[in-house]
């Protein structure tokens, strides 16, 4: 069992940026395949970055390119996702997700463990 716990989402104006933390515990997750995904209201959740965490293995999907940065402590047992230059459009609520097996990119049914999401909203 892994716990999963969201934190430093808030309102922020567009071009901003922010660092969202994710404190894993309940198990070691040097094995697992972690993401961040959001979901906007009326949308349905999305892949935003994934990582291996033993590999050090990133993926990103195409809107936050060279914009997010996934990337992980392993001795704080902590996700985190830069999120610079943000965009109105980037606004919604983020959740951490946790994958013990490989598949498909960003799907969703194969992320095994979900935090409670941390709200991220921008404004214009």
């Amino acid at each position: 069992q892994v716990q999963l716990v969201e934190s430093g989402g808030g309102p922020v104006q567009a071009g901003g940026s922010l660092r969202l933390s994710c404190a894993v515990s309940g198990d070691s997750y040097s094995r697992y395949c972690m993401g961040w995904f959001c979901q906007a209201p009326g949308k349905e959740r999305e892949g935003v970055a994934e990582i291996w965490i033993g590999l050090g293995r990133t993926s990103y999907a195409d809107p936050v390119t060279g914009r997010f940065t996934i990337s992980e402590d392993n001795a704080k047992n902590t996700l985190y996702l830069q999120m610079n230059s943000l965009k109105p459009e980037d606004t919604a609520m983020y959740y951490c997700a946790a994958a013990v097996r490989g598949g498909k990119r960003f799907a969703v049914e194969r992320f095994d463990y979900w935090g409670q999401g941390t709200q991220v909203t921008v404004s214009s």
